[in-house]
């Protein structure tokens, strides 16, 4: 148990965290995803990106971007936080399992650019948009993409927590396959969102 949420089941790992089914009893009965720093992961610079990520996802309400719903400490002093669990399928995958058209890929599409553009607005930059990251669920037999992960974020014109979030020289942050050219360059020139 983590405060209100019992912990079912662990559905996926990355750098920092480890994603969890978990099912919540108060004040509401539902399924939540739980995002919990790795044990030993905790370190000041750790500790401030995933602060930093429960800080955007509360920035951001729109229908496309996963919800966040609460957060704290475990216990033995790990941070969490509860978000929308959200059931789908990554987007590529969705698209050829569906044999989606050019026109229908697009048009699922279009919604994600929305959400991007809605965190943009808000000063966030995901930084590790890829098709992993965008998951299609079904609603009433409608596919809606949901955008996932903000680990990675880069809040805009503001600071999001009181702790540095400075990238160590030469450590890279994202996927590059996804990046842009100026995330994937090794300069001085930082990412921002298109004026």
């Amino acid at each position: 148990m983590i405060g209100p949420y019992k912990l079912l089941e662990a559905i996926g790992e990355g750098g920092m965290g480890t994603v969890w089914v978990a099912q919540q009893s108060e004040p509401i009965k539902r399924k939540v995803a739980i995002k919990l720093i790795k044990a030993g992961m905790d370190s000041q610079q750790v500790l401030a990106r995933f602060e930093a990520e429960r800080q955007a996802l509360a920035l951001m309400d729109h229908p496309n971007i996963a919800r966040v719903l609460d957060g704290g400490m475990t216990e033995q002093g790990r941070p969490y936080f509860a978000m929308e669990y959200v059931k789908g399928v990554p987007l590529t995958e969705y698209c050829d399992e569906a044999r989606l058209s050019v026109r229908e890929r697009l048009e699922l599409f279009i919604p994600i650019c929305q959400a991007v553009q809605h965190a943009h607005q808000k000063g966030i930059i995901h930084r590790d948009l890829k098709p992993a990251n965008v998951l299609v669920c079904l609603y009433d037999g409608k596919p809606v993409p949901k955008v996932i992960d903000f680990g990675l974020a880069k809040a805009m014109h503001q600071s999001l927590t009181d702790q540095s979030l400075y990238t160590a020289h030469g450590m890279m942050l994202g996927t590059p396959l996804y990046m842009s050219p100026e995330q994937a360059e090794s300069n001085n020139l930082d990412i921002d969102t298109p004026h």
